[in-house]
């Protein structure tokens, strides 16, 4: 019997994806059943993602007031509100593993979507979107042209991306870089042997988002390491999977993941930390993939061996110190901390780094952005993420620093947005802290497409 509320920390099970009663609509139905029914009980999760909110409505409206009245096809609308934050599981649900309840909402939501995927229900459209390292390299050919037809003041090519992808003509975009990290890989710069950490040696992860979206925040992150003594190199097998795993592709994310641990498994074998540039991608050769593939060996030792990128500079400082140079950032910094950092159960470790900057009032919001992936870009989503992102938002201007940041680059994107709803001045906002710690060493800053 586990104890009341849950107190043990939570735990996951691997995730039976090739057993074929996994994808079984009736057994499907019946755990999304026992599951909301304990939702419907709780409530502690109203406040969340809009997920909660719509289930509870369904409840409160049916004819009995009860699940029991509720039509299972109505389920969907609660799955299609999930954005895999994982916020439910890690901070609020009490009734996770191990307690005998069972619950893990996220993972719910992604075997209801694996089975859509299955069946053939996911649109072309979103599958489109999904092609990260596809998209990437094609705009990236013709980058000036990509970022003209999608800015967010072009109201006539947005409205038509509006029709053609469904994506909202007033969602900020990410931005395209014609030379993208990887392309940048052979400007190594220079080893700083006199500092503390002199020795290491780490591979940073480019991720998807950096590579083709802002190869600043990996640019800032190699400069930082090599000033601090960590020589590094710049591998990027593949995308993680996460807009696929948004999408139940399964198949597709373990594929990635087969793929990269493979490639990793060298650099691991001579030495290397893998650091990985943002966190949802930290999150995912962590601790799903593992799940995914619980026996495969490389992708264990990947998840053993992959540090975030704030986590990895933290361990540096209280390990060996930092080197020298940090000056003050004038005005302080708030720190919107990540649904997908706090998701990987390290502490505030953006917080953290940014507080070894001295004299720098740093001020944290836990609120979630919003933005969800590519979820809050969409026609239908961006309203209602603004709304999940405003207390995110207010609070970030309430601190009153003159940067806010957070470990996401589009939550970063997206709280600008909504602090822009609420305010005709807004702090500056950038992509990642890591910019911000090197902007502290003085290093020439890389374009970041967050101003």
């Amino acid at each position: 019997m586990s104890k009341e509320g849950s107190l043990e920390s939570p735990t996951r099970h691997p995730i039976p994806w090739t057993d074929p009663a996994y994808l079984d609509a009736g057994e499907i139905d019946a755990e999304l059943r026992r599951v909301f029914d304990i939702c419907h009980g709780c409530r502690r999760c109203f406040n969340l993602c809009d997920s909660f909110p719509r289930l509870f409505d369904l409840i409160d409206d049916s004819p009995s007031g009860e699940l029991d009245t509720v039509p299972s096809g109505e389920f969907s609308k609660v799955v299609d509100a999930c954005t895999f934050c994982d916020m439910c599981f890690m901070t609020k649900c009490p009734y996770v593993p191990p307690h005998e309840f069972d619950l893990d909402f996220p993972h719910l939501m992604l075997r209801y979507r694996a089975a859509e995927q299955a069946a053939g229900k996911v649109g072309f459209r979103r599958k489109q979107l999904a092609k990260t390292d596809r998209n990437g390299k094609w705009a990236g050919n013709a980058a000036g042209l990509a970022n003209w037809a999608t800015a967010e003041g072009n109201f006539g090519m947005r409205n038509l991306l509006g029709d053609l992808a469904g994506i909202h003509p007033k969602a900020a975009l990410p931005k395209y870089h014609a030379k993208s990290f990887l392309d940048r890989a052979a400007e190594v710069p220079a080893l700083n042997t006199a500092a503390p950490g002199h020795g290491r040696k780490a591979v940073i992860y480019a991720t998807c988002f950096a590579n083709y979206n802002e190869p600043a925040m990996g640019m800032a992150a190699r400069a930082v390491l090599a000033h601090n003594g960590v020589a590094t190199q710049v591998v990027y097998p593949s995308c993680c999977g996460m807009p696929m795993w948004e999408q139940g592709d399964l198949a597709q994310v373990a594929e990635n993941a087969q793929k990269v641990a493979g490639e990793m498994a060298a650099w691991i074998d001579q030495g290397h930390a893998v650091i990985a540039l943002v966190p949802s991608c930290a999150l995912m050769l962590k601790f799903e993939w593992p799940l995914l593939l619980p026996d495969d060996e490389d992708v264990r030792r990947l998840s053993e061996n992959t540090y975030d990128i704030t986590e990895y500079i933290v361990a540096l400082a209280r390990d060996s110190g930092l080197a020298a140079g940090l000056a003050p950032l004038p005005g302080g910094v708030t720190l919107h901390l990540a649904c997908h950092a706090r998701a990987q159960n390290m502490g505030a470790k953006g917080a953290e780094m940014l507080r070894l900057i001295p004299d720098t009032e740093v001020s944290v919001v836990e609120r979630c952005s919003g933005h969800g992936g590519a979820w809050g870009i969409m026609k239908e989503n961006f309203e209602v993420a603004l709304k999940v992102g405003k207390p995110a938002a207010r609070q970030a201007l309430k601190a009153g620093s003159a940067w806010v940041v957070s470990e996401c680059p589009l939550a970063a994107t997206h709280l600008r947005q909504g602090m822009e709803r609420l305010a005709s001045e807004v702090p500056r906002t950038v992509a990642h802290p890591i910019i911000l710690l090197a902007q502290a060493y003085g290093m020439p800053q890389e374009d970041s497409d967050s101003s």
